[in-house]
């Protein structure tokens, strides 16, 4: 089965409206949606204001993030997340999370050992180079088939 690739907002925003892969501007965001993209399966994002957000969905910059959320607040966000991926997502599916911890507390509970997260405990430079030499071996393997 295809996994679900679940990727986490960031701070760096266009300042308009427009579908969520693209409201996204981090040099970090885009080269997490350049890897989930070259998977070739779903994906969504995890937002801090909108929960789970399809990559098409259109939304407006907004100013929120779990890391300065009350514990109140961040608890209605991980139940909300929950219950959008129970109606999203197949239940037998694995899911690979491209977050913070904050942002896949809740998944990882939900989800148990169907979830990856296959830059755990790096910091964010080594995510960018884990990122793009992912994308890399993406575009060498469509090569060779």
């Amino acid at each position: 089965m295809t996994p679900v690739h679940l990727v986490q907002c960031v701070a760096g925003k266009g300042t308009t409206p427009a579908p969520a892969r693209d409201l996204y501007t981090s040099d970090w965001f885009v080269k997490a949606r350049a890897y989930v993209e070259a998977q070739g399966g779903p994906w969504f994002i995890l937002s801090a204001e909108h929960g789970l957000v399809d990559p098409d969905e259109t939304i407006a910059p907004y100013d929120v993030t779990l890391n300065t959320m009350r514990a109140a607040d961040r608890a209605a966000w991980d139940r909300r997340v929950v219950e959008q991926l129970a109606r999203a997502v197949d239940p037998a599916a694995p899911i690979v999370i491209l977050a913070g911890d904050r942002y896949r507390r809740a998944v990882v509970e939900w989800a148990g050992a169907r979830t990856t997260v296959p830059m755990a405990g790096l910091g964010i430079g080594s995510q960018k180079s884990w990122l793009r030499n992912a994308v890399l071996g993406c575009s060498k393997a469509a090569q060779l088939t």
